[in-house]
């Protein structure tokens, strides 16, 4: 069942829904902490098209709900939300990382391992589809480095 939900189908996609103007590089999805019922998909989007594009909507068997997110700066405080697209600019490219565009898997169907693939089907404003498998990655945050002067140890707690 957990491979089912995961892995992308063998599909053909049909002529009118095929899109060679858009192409999707570097999928990948977060691995979560566990017990996480979130996590974010990432990736580069190029449009090598001479009109704009939207990335409008996408989904996954893997998710009870996807959204398109972003983050935004409200008051100093860093908040995600829900945008209705994503832009893409002819000739262009638009990063989905993580601090910024993202597809937002909410309710996951089954816990997700380092190294397992997800389906997701991506809906453009042409009315074009691209299905992607995107690989589980762990992501590994770096500590900041201390500035000069600054080394915990000489902090008064």
């Amino acid at each position: 069942l957990l491979l089912g939900l995961l892995l992308a189908p063998a599909l053909s996609i049909p002529a009118w829904a095929a899109d060679n103007t858009i192409m999707i590089h570097d999928p990948y999805v977060r691995l979560a902490p566990p017990n996480a019922q979130a996590t974010g998909a990432f990736m580069l989007i190029k449009n090598s098209g001479s009109t704009d594009r939207k990335l409008i909507k996408a989904a996954s068997p893997a998710a009870k709900t996807v959204e398109l997110h972003t983050h935004i700066n409200e008051n100093g405080i860093m908040k995600m939300r829900e945008v209705p697209a994503i832009n893409i600019k002819a000739h262009g490219q638009t990063e989905l990382k993580p601090g910024s565009y993202h597809v937002m898997l909410i309710d996951m169907q089954a816990v997700l391992k380092e190294g397992d693939s997800v389906a997701i089907t991506l809906s453009f404003d042409d009315g074009s589809t691209q299905q992607i498998a995107a690989p589980v990655r762990k992501i590994q945050v770096t500590a900041m480095p201390a500035e000069k002067g600054m080394a915990h140890g000489g902090m008064k707690h």
